[in-house]
C-alpha cells in the first residue's frame, strides 16, 4: 500500500512538473528564425491597411479608455462593414467613388493608435510650434492656392515624410521589410519610398545635413530592431494619416531636431509589436509613443505609385481657385 501511495505521489509530482515546465515554455518569447548572417529574420509583408479604422488620437470622451467597450466595439464593426459594402458595390458597378478610394481595415477594439500620454492624444504644441503650425498649407485645407508654396511635400508628390509614412491611410499601406548583412530596408508602398537602415556603428549624419525621411541607424536588442531616426527635413505634416484621423487638423510640425524611436519586435511568425516614439522639444510639450500592431500577408502586392513632382493636380488646383475667385468678384 505504501508503495501504491508512493508511486502515485510520484506519478503526480511529475505530472505537476512537467505541466509546470510546459507553461514556462509557453511563456517564453518567441524566438524569430534566423538569417543566414544570424541576424532576427522578419523580412515580409506587413501592411498596416488593417489599422485605417483605428483613430491615431483618443477622441475626448474616451478619456484614458484604452479600449472599446462590447456596445462601441460592434458599433465600429458595423461602421466598417458599411465601408466595405460601399467598396464593394463601386467595384461590382464598376463605378470610382470615395469608396474605391479607401483600404477598409478590420475594427480594433483600441480607443487610438498613441498610447503615451495616457489619454491617446497628442501633447501639445509650444509657442514655436504653433507659429510653425499657422504656416503650414495643404490641399485639405478649406485655402486659396496661389502658388505650389500653398502645397505640403505629399501634395506634390515629394514624399510623406516621418514619422507620417509609418501610419496608415486610407489607400497604400504597404510595408515591406528586407535585409542584408548590415542592413534593414523599410520598402514603403506611398510614394515609393524606401528606408535604407545601416546596422553598423557608422556616426550619424552631420546635423548640417537634412532628408525627407531623415537619417535613419539601427541596431538589434535580442530579437528587436530598435531604429532611429534623427536629421529630418521639416516640411511634411507630422500627423498626415488620412482615415486613422488628426483630430487638430494636418498642420502638425516637424522640426530639424526631432528624433523618432521604432521598435519592431516580433510576437510570432505572423505578428510584429511596433512601437514608434517621437520626441521633438522645439515644437511640441512633451514626447508621444504609439502602438501599432503589424500583421503578415504575403498575398499583399504593391502595384505602380502613378505620382511624380511634375503632375498637374498642382496646375489645377490653382486655376481652378483663380477661376473661382474671379467668378465671384464679378457677382
Amino acid at each position: 500500500m505504501a508503495k501504491r501511495i508512493f508511486a502515485f505521489g510520484l506519478i503526480a509530482a511529475t505530472a505537476i512538473a512537467a505541466t509546470a515546465a510546459l507553461a514556462a515554455d509557453t511563456a517564453k518569447p518567441y524566438s524569430p528564425p534566423k538569417t543566414p548572417w544570424g541576424d532576427p529574420d522578419i523580412q515580409g509583408m506587413w501592411p498596416v491597411g488593417h489599422l485605417t479604422g483605428t483613430m491615431l488620437e483618443r477622441p475626448e470622451k474616451y478619456g484614458d479608455q484604452m479600449y472599446l467597450s462590447d456596445e462601441d466595439y460592434a458599433e465600429r464593426a458595423k461602421r466598417m462593414k458599411q465601408f466595405q459594402n460601399l467598396y464593394d458595390n463601386e467595384i461590382k458597378n464598376n463605378k470610382i467613388g470615395m469608396g474605391h478610394w479607401a483600404e477598409v481595415g478590420d475594427a480594433q477594439r483600441r480607443t487610438s493608435l498613441i498610447i503615451d500620454p495616457n489619454n491617446g492624444r497628442l501633447p501639445a504644441l509650444t509657442d514655436l510650434g504653433k507659429e510653425r503650425s499657422d504656416k503650414m498649407r495643404s490641399s485639405w485645407q478649406p485655402i486659396e492656392f496661389d502658388t505650389p508654396a500653398d502645397f505640403d511635400s505629399w501634395d506634390r508628390c515629394i514624399t510623406r515624410g516621418m514619422p507620417a509614412s509609418m501610419f496608415p491611410f486610407q489607400y497604400n499601406n504597404g510595408v515591406q521589410i528586407i535585409q542584408a548583412p548590415g542592413y534593414v530596408v523599410v520598402n514603403l508602398e506611398m510614394i515609393h519610398e524606401a528606408r535604407i537602415v545601416p546596422l553598423d556603428d557608422r556616426p550619424p549624419l552631420s546635423q548640417k545635413i537634412l532628408q525627407w525621411m531623415g537619417s535613419s541607424r539601427g541596431h538589434w536588442e535580442g530579437n528587436t530592431l530598435v531604429i532611429e531616426t534623427t536629421n529630418l527635413q521639416p516640411g511634411p505634416s507630422m500627423t498626415n494619416v488620412g482615415t486613422s484621423g488628426a483630430p487638430r487638423g494636418d498642420n502638425m510640425p516637424v522640426s530639424e531636431h526631432m528624433k523618432i524611436v521604432e521598435r519592431l519586435t516580433p510576437t510570432s511568425p505572423n505578428t510584429i509589436d511596433y512601437k514608434i516614439t517621437v520626441t521633438d522639444p522645439e515644437d511640441y510639450t512633451a514626447p508621444w509613443t504609439a502602438d501599432l500592431p503589424w500583421q503578415r500577408d504575403p498575398s499583399y502586392r504593391m502595384y505602380e505609385y502613378a505620382c511624380h513632382e511634375d503632375n498637374s493636380m498642382i496646375r489645377h488646383y490653382i486655376d481652378s481657385s483663380r477661376a473661382k475667385r474671379a467668378q465671384e468678384a464679378k457677382k
